[in-house]
């Protein structure tokens, strides 16, 4: 399988992007590859079209299978596995999204808890405490936020996403009409 020089762009950027998504390089460049083929791709045609070994395509074919990200897909007349993508772009975006919550924002926000509810031991610890308090309160709002984001759907994310700082003029607009309400702190 020959790859043009966009796929080939696209792929490598992909697995650079890869790293900072939560998973290494090769399995970001896997996933470039199935998402942007149109039709299913065997393990080998993987390995070939990247020039990795097939154990290193089947290691990050079962992470991405893991993250829900790609699927098997039964090729009829074939012996061979085929894997395609797990859902559309806004399907994949979701569980990308999720799981970096699970694997980053939980862990913290139980940090947190924790930490607050300890007995300041000092004022340098009653000061920190209200910071990460301040950092909770913030990431339980973003956190809240993204949530409501992704249950809306892509038609009306998209529509959303159209309106961009229209949404903040209307605010400044309410602060202006409402003072006081909801000043900055």
């Amino acid at each position: 399988m020959t790859m043009s020089p966009m796929v080939t762009s696209a792929v490598m950027h992909f697995g650079e992007m890869g790293s900072r998504w939560g998973f290494n390089r090769t399995v970001g460049q896997i996933l470039a590859l199935i998402v942007l083929h149109e039709a299913p791709l065997s393990a080998q045609q993987i390995a070939d079209a990247l020039s990795i070994s097939r154990g290193n395509t089947s290691m990050g074919l079962k992470e991405l299978q893991s993250w829900q990200l790609v699927k098997q897909h039964h090729v009829p007349g074939e012996r061979k596995e085929f894997f395609v993508p797990a859902g559309s772009i806004w399907v994949l975006a979701n569980r990308v999204f999720e799981e970096r919550r699970k694997r980053e924002i939980d862990p913290t926000m139980s940090l947190l808890r924790d930490l607050m509810l300890d007995k300041p031991g000092s004022d340098e610890d009653a000061n920190v405490q209200q910071r990460l308090n301040e950092i909770h309160d913030l990431l339980e709002s973003v956190t809240a936020w993204s949530q409501e984001l992704q249950n809306l759907g892509p038609e009306k994310l998209d529509t959303l996403m159209k309106l961009g700082s229209g949404v903040g003029r209307i605010l400044e607009l309410k602060d202006r009409l409402l003072p006081g309400k909801h000043q900055e702190k």
